[in-house]
């Protein structure tokens, strides 16, 4: 054996000796040489930092920019502006909208399918595969077209429901009618959002009340993003739809029946009735019925008896009544019983004095 190998054996021994002296301990880095070329020292966001002019760490962003999913809303928190959002901005996630996205989403495939020259050669189908009718084709593809579109609103809804019941539902009520557990206790209830305008708002103008509050209502712009205020949209409206109809109020009936009138006496007659003594007389018919039957009273022949003078006083105070206390008055004379007609004597002489003798 060789110096050579009898050396590098040696060495061989050291080394395995010293490894196993020395111990590893994992929960400790190892040493590493020139540490800076590998990290580098990270400054804080608001710290000074002396390699910028203004010497701060965080700069302002360049102007015009966006950041992601916070596009500006051009509207004021006003009930005007609150209109005008619902005539302009439009619910990305409504039915509509998803089967737009969807129907564009179908086309795009179709267009890269059947563009030129990148079409993929593709064998003969048997001769027992019968390809299908193209209304059959159609249909398939209609059905699931609207499956999709149903399976993105449910969603949706899904994730409305949650955000309702964490921020809506102590105001509004389960069901959105105004009688959560807020109005209870004293608060001004809420208005439903199953009946009036709520039902008459469009989506924007909701959304609008989301972002800036409306009245009582505090804005959740803060707390919500906008997809979350477009899905809590989406569930309120599938609590509109379904909700249970409200029945129509009838309309009260405007004529009485005859069994249903009332004493229809002119409030003069009767009191005039109460002076002198006698009952007010009642009628169950309409007043316009009532001068026929004035009109039609017989005359009454004056006593033989009776002198010209008081006749002629008689018929001056009537001509200075109104017409309409006059019918009554005939109208009152009507009900009246006959007085006795007063004895008047015959063609005795009258007793004359010494005077007049």
């Amino acid at each position: 054996m060789s110096r050579t190998n009898t050396f590098l054996a040696v060495l061989l021994v050291i080394v395995v000796v010293m490894t196993a002296a020395v111990g590893v301990d994992y929960s400790k880095p190892n040493i590493e040489i020139l540490p800076d070329m590998k990290y580098t020292p990270a400054w804080k966001a608001f710290a000074a930092n002396p390699n910028f002019p203004n010497g701060r760490t965080m700069q302002p962003p360049v102007g015009g920019t966006i950041a992601r999913g916070q596009l500006p809303l051009h509207f004021a928190a006003t009930k005007e502006d609150a209109v005008r959002a619902g005539e302009e901005l439009q619910n990305p996630v409504s039915r509509s909208a998803i089967e737009a996205a969807v129907d564009a989403e179908s086309e795009a495939v179709e267009a890269t399918v059947e563009t030129p020259g990148e079409a993929a050669p593709t064998e003969a189908a048997p001769a027992e595969v019968v390809a299908p009718a193209p209304d059959v084709a159609q249909q398939n593809e209609a059905a699931r077209r609207a499956a999709i579109v149903g399976e993105r609103f449910a969603a949706s809804v899904e994730r409305g429901s949650k955000v309702y019941l964490t921020y809506c539902n102590a105001c509004h009520g389960p069901k959105g009618a105004g009688d959560g557990l807020v109005p209870q206790r004293g608060f001004p209830p809420p208005p439903s959002m199953l009946t009036g305008k709520s039902l008459q708002m469009k989506d924007g103008q909701l959304f609008h009340i989301l972002t800036y509050g409306q009245g009582s209502m505090a804005p959740f712009a803060a707390q919500l993003s906008r997809d979350l205020r477009w899905d809590v949209i989406n569930y309120v409206r599938d609590l509109q739809s379904n909700a249970p109809a409200v029945p129509e109020a009838e309309p009260a009936a405007t004529e009485a029946t005859p069994e249903a009138s009332t004493d229809k006496t002119d409030p003069q007659t009767k009191a005039e009735s109460e002076k002198t003594g006698e009952s007010a007389p009642t009628s169950n018919k309409p007043d316009a019925q009532k001068e026929p039957d004035a009109q039609k009273q017989p005359a009454v022949e004056p006593d033989k008896g009776s002198a010209k003078k008081p006749a002629a006083e008689t018929t001056n105070e009537e001509s200075k009544l109104p017409p309409n206390e006059l019918r009554e008055s005939a109208a009152g004379d009507e009900k009246k019983p006959a007085a006795p007609a007063p004895q008047v004597p015959g063609d005795e002489p009258e007793p004359t004095t010494d005077a007049e003798s």
